[in-house]
């Protein structure tokens, strides 16, 4: 696990400068995130602390969200994020006019959205599946994306410029069903980290540490449960979402009370549409559990 005191020590002084100025923001992220690599999470550390945009590319379930959230918490700096999808539209990204209404009079107030709030306040701004929303919707954030850090704002006309420590982590499935491939003009606006799926040892540790199951044996069986289901996916033979981590600790968490066979079918099989993947798992899980 990458240690602080392993980062330059001007990264280490802007950590610590932000953990006294945000310790009680409830908006700052829960750590977690563990891989093989530790490049992955100190490349995205250096990257943000430059003031980069960072893009992690990786398959579902791989743990982009939890690196997000890692980062947050290892700068001790809130962040806002946006769920993308074919209806994001600029109010979700910017903001809305809403009526209201004081001592009976009623006035017309704009409500910032997660962009503006992030640039605003110098937080961090998470775009989750950046490239499920329509090519249309996204180029409203070229300025804010690139070294002006600026936006004008097109309900207020406010020109909004962000504040020093305002970063940007987006996150893409690249191939995903109801994906667009990102335009290049908005791609070059960020620094790629490649997200791989976690396996092995850094496994087990995950899934002692973030799911509810201690019986290490039957532990370990899941870390070999992943590793075939990962084989699969990789020869174009099953769906991303079934070898997801997150798949994997609910599973392991329904294992407490349940026969694993059973947690499996809850956890992950049901979770697809296809028979033959569904068949391909219960053969590799009734091969480890029986």
């Amino acid at each position: 696990m990458l240690k602080i005191d392993q980062l330059p020590k001007e990264i280490q002084e802007k950590i610590k400068s932000n953990k006294d100025s945000n310790m009680e923001s409830s908006l700052i992220g829960t750590a977690g995130y563990t891989a093989t690599d530790n490049t992955i999470l100190f490349d995205c550390i250096i990257a943000l602390a430059m003031g980069k945009n960072v893009l992690l590319k990786g398959p579902t379930g791989s743990g982009k969200t939890k690196l997000a959230e890692t980062l947050s918490s290892i700068f001790y700096q809130p962040m806002h994020s946006i769920n993308c999808s074919v209806d994001l539209d600029a109010e979700a990204l910017l903001g809305f006019k809403t009526i209201h209404n004081v001592d009976g009079k009623a006035s017309i107030e704009f409500v910032p959205g997660p962009v503006i709030k992030s640039m605003k306040q110098g937080h961090l701004l998470y775009i989750d599946e950046i490239n499920m929303a329509k090519p249309e919707t996204l180029p409203i954030l070229n300025g804010v994306l690139d070294y002006r850090k600026t936006i004008t704002n097109p309900f207020t006309g406010e020109v909004v410029k962000a504040e020093q420590d305002f970063g940007v982590i987006a996150a893409i499935n690249e191939g995903y069903v109801g994906t667009v491939p990102l335009n290049e003009a908005l791609k070059n606006r960020f620094v790629v980290v490649d997200v791989p799926y976690v396996q092995g040892d850094i496994l087990l540790q995950v899934l002692n540490s973030q799911s509810r199951l201690n019986d290490e044996k039957l532990l370990k069986k899941f870390v070999t449960l992943s590793s075939d289901l990962i084989a699969l996916v990789e020869n174009g033979n099953l769906s991303e979402e079934a070898a997801s981590v997150r798949a994997l600790l609910d599973t392991c968490d329904l294992s407490v009370y349940l026969p694993p066979i059973r947690a499996i079918k809850r956890g992950i099989v049901e979770k697809l549409e296809d028979d033959r993947e569904k068949a391909a798992i219960l053969n590799i899980a009734q091969t480890l559990f029986e």
